[in-house]
């Protein structure tokens, strides 16, 4: 099928995203269908929500007392490491445990959360055993994407560090030069890999997986027929992450307004787990509707929307 330049918007999705939350969620409303949606939604970003930073401060500590502390821990750790090490290695193996957990988890529930949206059904069961496999074939793909970013950042970082000493080996105290270099080098090598990896995960999320979810094929198979897709639009593409990051900013200040407002309250129930998601399920829905309306423009083969269910785009 030919696109011609002015079928592919960015614009247009926005009113029919919109006009589908008020469809699933308001017409009518119904809290036991947002609390169905919201336990998928719940699925499909856990792990992805960030924790509240806590500062501990107000105490100045001079040189002297962390010199002292440092020896004072170095000492416990040496006269307890027969115990601490143990630990330690149970402690790294749970963490590795509830993160493979956490990603099998929720890329299961993308496809239980798109299955919702896109069908504008309140169901777990079904579309947790119809696309077991698209979803463990997904959970296969980040597992091996995390492990691969993880280890060409290390590798950097590494590489940063032996740079860092060899530049410093000569003494004399700092140069800052050498400081200057050392943080060009990291921004031309760190920040623009992991701004790559970062727009895998999000084309994996946005595009990907609702490739999978019409061909009921595998990750890799689908990310084939993405990237001939990304490939041959990279303006369009370009233009639509950009305009993501405007729409996440703008949800963002009105998300803060509102806890502005409540006095915190709102805050407060945000962080809750999964009642924070049943909350927010109104942009949480906007969101996964945008990509797929987005997608649909590129043909009919991406659209997921059952016929009496789609929302005729504006031409």
């Amino acid at each position: 099928m030919t696109l011609q330049e002015n079928q592919i918007s960015v614009i247009d999705p926005i009113s029919p995203a919109i006009e589908r939350v008020k469809t699933i969620l308001f017409r009518p409303f119904d809290l036991g269908k947002w609390f169905v949606i919201g336990f998928c939604a719940w699925l499909a970003y856990l792990g992805e929500g960030g924790g509240p930073n806590f500062n501990f401060g107000g105490q100045q500590w001079n040189e002297p007392q962390i010199q002292e502390s440092l020896h004072h821990g170095k000492e416990v750790v040496v006269n307890n490491l027969y115990w601490i090490l143990p630990l330690v290695i149970i402690g790294v193996l749970l963490i590795i445990a509830l993160i493979v957990l956490l990603t099998w988890l929720s890329s299961r529930g993308r496809f239980m959360f798109l299955h919702c949206v896109a069908l504008n059904k309140a169901e777990v069961v079904v579309p947790w055993h119809k696309f077991r496999k698209q979803g463990n074939s997904l959970f296969l793909f980040r597992i091996v994407l995390g492990l691969i970013s993880f280890a060409v950042i290390m590798l950097l970082i590494a590489m940063l560090v032996v740079i860092g000493v060899l530049l410093f080996a000569g003494g004399g105290g700092p140069n800052p030069l050498a400081i200057i270099l050392m943080v060009l080098m990291a921004i031309c090598l760190i920040i623009p890999t992991a701004i790559v990896f970062a727009l895998i995960g999000k084309f994996t999320r946005d595009f990907v997986v609702p490739i999978m979810f019409l061909r009921q094929g595998t990750c890799m198979t689908a990310w084939r027929e993405f990237w001939q897709l990304l490939t041959g639009n990279k303006g369009k593409f370009t233009i639509y992450i950009l305009f993501k990051i405007v729409i996440a900013l703008a949800v963002g200040i009105i998300v803060m307004a509102c806890v502005c407002i409540t006095c915190c309250c709102l805050g407060c129930f945000l962080a809750i787990p999964y009642i924070g998601t049943v909350l927010m399920l109104p942009i949480l829905v906007f969101g996964r509707s945008y990509s797929l309306l987005y997608l649909r423009q590129y043909g009919t083969s991406f659209d997921v929307f059952e016929p009496e269910t789609v929302t005729t785009l504006a031409v």
